[in-house]
């Protein structure tokens, strides 16, 4: 499946008029790393010296075997194979082709095909890890084949493997706006005694992702007046709730309680990740109503960081997916 390139050496100052096969990369270091030649330039009396200056005393004209692919084709048919919806594609690069996103979105992996699709002999596929938030322009995978040149047949079986996925391989999903009530709970904030840290911090990572909070209630740590809070916002339409403070096992905390108390399902109170392992994650009917832990007010990444893109987009967290935090949960600490 890997041919071996049948190369005919030609002196550098004999070249001027003939076809490079591949890109001709210049570094300087510290300074700059990039193509100074693409594939296909015609070599002229000018190109001369820079080639020198890269040290190609010798340049090399492929000819290439039937039923074969240069490398900037197989690439360029590896990621039109695995891209879907939301990402672009970027021309070959020193054999290289990007699937950048088009816009801010959650990308989307499959892992298994991505997998399957590395077991193929010469083949290089480099993802991001499934269910991250990326902002448009920024790379989501890279294709290329690990040779010059390979043979037709071999990106025909990657091809006819990529459909038997049931998704595209790589796609991401775009964030709709949606609109969330946050109560925050505590006899402290409710009296005035502390400033509330809850409120900035949920806002602003709402409307990173295109989302708002549509109002803030705070409220005394009162079962009733929690569960009065939590039902007037489904009332009103929100897409999610959120609730602040209180999610500890002291005797004082009494939002757990009243998440269940209004939810028609407890997928899980407690999570294995930590910051962030008193997450609880609930439904009204379709609406998620999540108790935060502590430690969304100071911790970049906690659980909340994690599920909060997802259902933004209209997934819903099963028991199991909390539970499979705990493997690589250990941030920050």
């Amino acid at each position: 499946m890997v041919a071996k390139p049948n190369f005919k050496e030609i002196p550098v100052r004999e070249a001027v008029g003939m076809v490079l096969p591949h890109d001709m990369t210049q570094i300087l270091p510290g300074t700059f790393k990039g193509r100074l030649f693409k594939k296909g330039h015609v070599i002229t009396e000018a190109d001369i010296e820079p080639l020198l200056s890269i040290g190609k005393e010798h340049i090399y004209v492929l000819e290439m075997p039937p039923g074969h692919l240069h490398e900037n084709d197989a690439s360029e048919r590896i990621a039109r194979a695995v891209a879907g919806q939301g990402v672009i594609l970027t021309e070959p690069y020193e054999g290289k082709v990007t699937l950048k996103a088009d816009y801010t979105g959650l990308a989307k992996v499959d892992e298994a095909a991505v997998h399957a699709i590395n077991e193929l002999d010469a083949i290089a596929l480099a993802t991001m890890t499934t269910n991250q938030v990326v902002a448009a322009g920024r790379p989501v995978a890279a294709a290329r084949i690990i040779p010059l040149i390979i043979e037709e047949a071999q990106i025909d079986r990657l091809e006819a493997l990529a459909k038997t996925f049931d998704q595209p391989i790589v796609h991401v999903v775009p964030f709709p706006s949606r609109k969330a009530g946050v109560v925050t709970t505590g006899k402290e904030v409710y009296s005035g005694r502390i400033e509330d840290k809850f409120g900035p911090v949920i806002r602003g990572k709402l409307e990173a992702l295109g989302s708002t909070v549509v109002e803030q209630r705070i409220v005394p740590d009162d079962k009733e007046v929690i569960e009065q809070e939590i039902r007037r916002f489904l009332e009103q339409g929100v897409d999610l709730v959120l609730v602040t403070g209180g999610m500890s096992v002291d005797p004082d905390d009494r939002t757990p309680g009243a998440i269940a108390e209004v939810a028609t399902e407890v997928v899980r109170y407690g999570t294995p990740m930590l910051p962030g392992s008193m997450l609880m994650v609930a439904y009204a009917g379709d609406v998620p109503i999540l108790g935060l832990p502590g430690a969304v007010m100071h911790e970049p990444l906690t659980s909340f960081d994690v599920f909060l893109p997802r259902l933004l987009i209209g997934e819903r967290i099963t028991e199991q997916e909390i539970t499979r935090l705990g493997y690589g949960g250990l941030r920050n600490c």
